[in-house]
């Protein structure tokens, strides 16, 4: 098949395609309509995705310069240009994040009795505490560092807060520049001051002060002697990505751990930020001293680092939140569950292991209003705990700190099960974490594998192998998000338990391939990246435009993370040439332009915005009338689908497949949190319009599940 090729006209920047993203996660932290404390956390999330796609995004761009590559982007665009047009870009939105948190958040927090107050705001005897509390918990962990001939300009270490001293001797009359790091390690960054000592009507609940401001107060205990004639504050962000060569498996962690090291000192610095009124001639020396240039430059008009804000929501006031969300056991579940007796033995009438639900038929799983302690978590325990189960296989990319997943395969592995985890050690940010899990899952006994040479596994897959009536039956969990109980709270991700013969074996042979040097090439019914899921995923596209041409039903409904891979986008474009209907919800980035006329009239976007991440994956296919749905791991990206290990499978049972269309459609319809794309790759949020409200997740939430009930 002849290569599709994308105009660069009918391609829009994926850089610039993810800052729209971004402005979309700043949209709820700006709406009335978002509950103050959330608004708080929107903002923290606004600005860690920057963070992020500064020491990632922005540094392989500034890498690419540096290296005289010109390569063009896939809309047409050099690096440079790309650099340029992201600050452009950036800087309104940080200038609407800055005036927000200045002019409106500070004060409605301040209405409901959470005050965070500037050093210069606070009262005798508030200044008196937090002196204090200075001498007692800062002072003694500072190290100021002169900056002078003596002295070359300090390391800067990758965001954290700094503050620049102008210190002057008063015998000489000599002005001096001194640099004092922030320790936000083990302290707050807002500092709590007893409310007792407000002197406001009425009492506030939660008062506090930055603490980089304790620290700039309080300069002259540093520098006893001279005269402290300003202080401002910095930040800088330094490139964060972790380049690793195919390397050897059993020198894989060693090289990871290296690069972890290298990567706390810091790479190049690609952003400098500075207090809006620091003087030009201190900007000029950090700008020399960091080695930046005047395009990395963001001068910032409030607090810097507002990622903080995120610590606000351990403020107790449920008002001020949104109402807390529970989930539910999933109903074809609610027999797995172990009712214990005061004597500690299980109800045997009431309990039903999750491998006798299994055979009976597929089990969907939709996080996080369906729980997943008591779905997939569980599958796990009972896994782990069955003496029946000779084998665990699993694949683990993101996992949370205190997993109770970790501890399970533990416990199997410690009851003579063959237990094998695959541990991602290269997932972004996670890396450090990987490597204790890894080596903490070896001294129990599990073997841990690190994965392909040359490919991230992605996936996220469990495989269990159950010994029944002189047999081995397998049982599999195939899902689009990480075992991670934390963000399966947060995130929304589909699962799929089943005991389904053809995955089982299509299972068994991905972890050899994973585990081994299986050269695997087919699988029966997965699609599995780097090998079948390109040309599946083609397939399926081709396979819509020839109904289309032929005069058989053709639509394509789609749901995933991110699309910017060129060859789906011009399939996609000849898909809806030939007629074929294209809907498409990506949270994310989007580099397809929708509705262009002769090119994609066909094809509408959307991306829906709301308190959970959206974050599952599923491809619906009218296939002529005999409709197929897929759900898994992989966007259509790159990476997903050429450099990653990724499983995406078919939903077999009609009804699953039917509860699923209905979800996606409610997606669709969603006339409240849902933004639609322009051909310009500006996004529109919608509005109800007199229309009744339907924000879908809201409505989950609120117990209209869509029929996702789990069907056994």
């Amino acid at each position: 098949m002849a290569q599709p090729v994308v105009a660069p006209e009918h391609y829009i920047n994926r850089e610039l395609s993810w800052i729209a993203f971004n402005q979309r996660v700043l949209a709820q932290a700006l709406s009335e309509h978002t509950p103050l404390l959330e608004q708080a956390k929107f903002s923290a999330i606004f600005s860690n995705n920057l963070d992020e796609f500064f020491m990632v995004r922005v540094a392989s761009l500034k890498s690419q310069i540096e290296a005289g590559l010109q390569t063009l982007s896939d809309d047409g665009a050099t690096p440079s240009q790309q650099l340029v047009r992201i600050r452009e870009g950036l800087l309104p939105l940080l200038e609407q994040q800055q005036a927000h948190y200045r002019h409106y958040l500070k004060h409605q927090l301040a209405e409901h009795g959470v005050q965070l107050l500037d050093y210069t705001r606070l009262s005798r005897r508030q200044k008196e505490w937090v002196n204090a509390y200075f001498q007692s918990a800062i002072f003694p962990v500072l190290t100021p560092l002169a900056v002078d001939p003596a002295h070359p300009f300090p390391f800067i270490s990758n965001l954290s807060l700094n503050v620049a001293a102008l210190i002057r001797d008063p015998d000489t009359g000599q002005q001096q520049f001194a640099r004092v790091k922030v320790p936000q390690k083990n302290l707050p960054r807002f500092v709590q001051i007893p409310t007792e000592l407000s002197e406001h009507e009425p009492t506030p609940i939660y008062t506090a002060v930055p603490l980089e401001q304790v620290v700039a107060f309080n300069l002259e205990l540093l520098f006893p002697g001279m005269t402290i004639e300003g202080h401002y504050f910095f930040r800088v962000t330094r490139d964060a990505d972790l380049e690793l060569r195919d390397l050897e498996a059993d020198d894989l962690m060693e090289a990871l751990q290296e690069g972890l090291r290298k990567r706390r000192r810091g790479g190049e610095v690609v952003r400098l930020e500075v207090a809006d009124e620091m003087p030009d001639e201190v900007v000029d020396l950090l700008m020399e001293g960091t080695a930046v240039e005047p395009d990395d430059l963001y001068r910032i008009n409030g607090p810097l680092g507002l990622d903080d804000l995120m610590s606000l929501l351990a403020i107790p006031l449920p008002q001020l939140k949104d109402k807390p969300h529970l989930g539910r056991t999933a109903q074809a579940l609610a027999r797995t569950q172990k009712t214990r007796l005061e004597d500690g033995s299980i109800k045997p009438e009431e309990f039903e292991s999750i491998f006798s639900v299994l055979r009976r038929g597929d089990v969907l799983l939709h996080h996080p209003f369906d729980l997943f302690s008591t779905s997939v978590e569980e599958f796990i325990n009972q896994a782990a705990d069955d003496p029946s189960v000779l084998a665990i296989k699993m694949t683990l990319y993101r996992t949370s700190k205190d997993s109770p997943i970790i501890a399970a395969l533990i416990r199997a592995a410690e009851n003579g099960k063959q237990v094998m985890a695959l541990v991602e050690l290269k997932a972004r940010f996670d890396e450090d974490n990987n490597i204790q899990w890894a080596r903490q899952l070896e001294r129990s006994g599990v073997h841990v594998v690190y994965g392909v040479l040359g490919l991230k596994t992605h996936t996220k897959i469990t495989l269990v192998v159950r010994k029944e009536k002189e047999r081995l039956r397998s049982y599999c969990h195939i899902a689009t998000g990480n075992y991670n109980s934390k963000t399966a709270s947060l995130y929304t991700d589909l699962g799929l338990l089943t005991a389904r013969p053809e995955l089982g074996q299509d299972m068994a042979e991905l972890f050899n391939y994973l585990t081994g040097f299986s050269k695997q090439q087919n699988f029966r019914r997965l699609l599995v990246a780097p090998v079948t899921l390109r040309k599946g995923m083609e397939a399926l596209i081709l396979r819509e435009t020839e109904h289309a041409l032929l005069g058989r039903p053709a639509h394509i409904k789609a749901k995933m993370n991110a699309l910017v891979d060129p060859r789906i986008i011009a399939l996609l474009y000849e898909a809806s040439q030939a007629g074929v209907e294209v809907d498409l919800v990506v949270r994310g980035m989007c580099s397809l332009r929708p509705g262009l006329a002769g090119i994609s009239d066909n094809i509408r976007v959307s991306s829906v915005i709301g308190r959970f991440l959206e974050h599952s994956r599923l491809f619906w296919f009218a296939n002529g009338g005999d409709e197929e749905m897929y759900i898994g791991s992989a966007d259509w990206m790159p990476r997903n689908l050429d450099r990653r290990v990724e499983a995406v499978t078919p939903i077999e049972d009609p009804l699953l497949r039917q509860r699923l269309e209905t979800l996606i459609d409610s997606y669709l319809n969603d006339n409240s949190s849902a933004w639609d794309m322009q051909s310009d790759g500006r996004f529109l949020q919608r509005f109800p319009e007199g229309d009744e409200e339907r924000a879908v997740q809201r409505e989950l939430i609120n117990g209209w599940r869509h029929g996702l009930q789990s069907v056994a």
